[in-house]
């Protein structure tokens, strides 16, 4: 199956919204309220496994380099003309908001300095959209997180992006879902080949091909399965278009693995239904570069990978990490 990447021509949210428009009247799945414009970002989590760095300082603001993951989420929601944003946090997550928020005493401090460069930086963080809270009072799972941007999204089509997982800017995964969304209606995953051993720390799919190379029809989930029960090695990542009757569906779903609300119980039970009944479930083949921050040895991959191909750090670290690496 082709490459994602390798897609020349992939749609922009905006280039869907124009084709809605210009077709109103077809389906009532092309009305121009089925445009998503929406994102949620769960980042609720404690961060255990940074701890004692996670004590007082979200995981999702741990830096990539200089700026913090959540931002890079962000920003990837943004990019793919998502301009409403809610993160969906709990009561230790506050700093989420102060750095997304004007910070008045340090850029005045930077004007007085006539320091334009990092005046601009700290200020992309609050320029980039419209930003919203909501309190997950309880971790009962991704489910329960998605279910608490109920009253926020209302009746409309919306995208999940979880907020450790990263997808390079370079590859418009986002984007692409969002087309398979407008094609097909229902809700869209994204998925990733793993090696087999793997597949147990991960939701898992069934897949049944389509017509296009990079597009499947999920036609099973399940959380976590054993190795020699694992209906594939495609495992469900970060990234989600979700049809707005996942909610109702989420209200009945009781706690699954781990005693939590499983998003996969749901979408498992949306795959069973047509389009009029706001299924099918379909999945994107994703091939690109993906950053999985929530585990320390990633994150460190993670950082080592961004700082050896930014123009500013490059000439003096990779050389240094070669040293390095030779003298071990």
């Amino acid at each position: 199956m082709a490459d994602i990447a390798d897609k020349a021509d992939i749609a922009t949210n905006a280039d869907i919204a124009t084709d809605i428009a210009a077709n109103a009247g077809k389906a009532d799945h092309d009305a121009a309220g089925d445009v998503v414009t929406r994102a949620v970002v769960p980042a609720a989590g404690l961060g255990t496994r940074f701890l004692p760095a996670t004590k007082a300082t979200p995981k999702e603001l741990l830096p990539i380099v200089d700026k913090p993951v959540i931002q890079y989420v962000v920003e990837e929601a943004v990019s793919a003309g998502l301009s409403d944003v809610l993160m969906v946090t709990g009561r230790t997550k506050r700093p989420l908001e102060d750095h997304f928020d004007r910070a008045i005493e340090l850029e005045g401090a930077l004007e007085a300095k006539g320091d334009k460069e990092k005046l601009a930086l700290i200020r992309q963080s609050d320029d980039l959209a419209a930003i919203h809270y909501v309190r997950q009072g309880t971790a009962l799972g991704l489910g329960h997180a998605i279910l608490c941007a109920k009253q926020h999204v209302g009746e409309h089509p919306f995208a999940v992006l979880l907020g450790d997982d990263m997808i390079d800017e370079r590859d418009k995964l986002l984007e692409r879902m969002l087309q398979v969304r407008s094609e097909y209606g229902g809700s869209v995953i994204a998925l990733m080949e793993v090696p087999r051993e793997q597949v147990s720390m991960y939701g898992v799919v069934s897949i049944a091909p389509t017509d296009e190379d990079d597009v499947v029809k999920v036609t099973d989930l399940v959380e976590k399965p054993p190795v020699d029960e694992a209906p594939s090695n495609w495992i469900i990542i970060g990234r989600y278009v979700l049809d707005p009757t996942v909610f109702p569906v989420l209200e009945k779903t009781p706690p699954g693995r781990g005693g939590e609300i499983q998003i996969t119980d749901a979408l498992q039970e949306l795959a069973r239904r047509d389009r009029s009944e706001g299924g099918p479930v379909h999945g994107v083949l994703f091939r690109g570069r993906r950053y999985d921050t929530g585990n320390k040895l990633d994150y460190l991959r993670t950082v080592v990978q961004f700082a050896a191909e930014r123009p500013d750090l490059a000439p003096e670290f990779v050389p240094w990490l070669r040293e390095f690496l030779r003298d071990r």
